[in-house]
């Protein structure tokens, strides 16, 4: 899952990109509102952190040019504000959640979660396609009983093709989505990891759980 961390700090922006990271998000980081603005609109995220107080154009003001122009993504507010007020007017722009700092690491990726199973339906915290497991929590992957050693990328890939197993999730969307605006659209590197994940799951007996759709992308059967 992609994320665009949105904050003037940049050794805090710096510090949330590593730890989101290591929990397999893909990460873009920016310190303005105006280039925040431009990166939410251009690129596919699934969720963008976003710092209140901001240069050029504060963070409301960004969660209303977002929400007016029909965005779905969701939003995660990150400030030193506390008062109700403040949060209020967070969550009435339009913002998902709304965090206050300082945080815990650990509940910035509880309310993360959170956020990334809303979009409308209900979603369970587990993902699970037969006999193949995936806890976004706890970043492990089981077939039945046998826990899947895989990669940061080899997860965000599974996740994600999880989180959209009633379609066809092509090339370009698993490069958007997986990758950071770092990514080269040419690449070979998603066959790789597909070829990978699938090495790893057959070695656990679930041999066809991606399947390849000629032409379009992987689904999850």
């Amino acid at each position: 899952m992609r994320i665009l961390v949105v904050e003037d700090e940049q050794a805090l922006a710096q510090a949330l990109a590593h730890g989101l990271s290591r929990y397999g998000y893909s990460v873009d980081t920016t310190y303005d509102g105006e280039t925040a603005l431009v990166m939410a609109e251009v690129n596919a995220y699934d969720l963008v952190l976003l710092d209140l107080n901001l240069p050029k154009m504060d963070g409301l003001e960004v969660c209303r040019r977002l929400r007016a122009a029909g965005s779905r993504v969701g939003i995660l507010m990150l400030t030193a504000r506390s008062g109700l007020e403040e949060r209020i007017t967070g969550l009435d722009s339009g913002a998902d959640d709304y965090l206050v700092k300082p945080f815990q690491f650990a509940e910035l990726l509880a309310r993360v979660r959170a956020v990334l199973r809303r979009d409308g339906e209900t979603r369970s915290a587990v993902l699970q396609s037969g006999s193949l497991m995936l806890d976004p929590n706890t970043i492990k992957v089981f077939v039945d009983s046998t826990e899947i050693p895989l990669t940061a990328k080899e997860f965000g890939i599974l996740e994600y093709l999880l989180r959209n197993a009633s379609r066809v999730v092509s090339h370009e969307e698993l490069l958007e989505h997986v990758w950071n605006e770092d990514a080269n659209m040419f690449t070979q590197t998603i066959k790789v990891h597909i070829n990978n994940i699938r090495k790893k799951l057959a070695a656990a007996g679930d041999a066809e759980r991606i399947a390849t759709v000629k032409g379009r992308g992987y689904i999850v059967s």
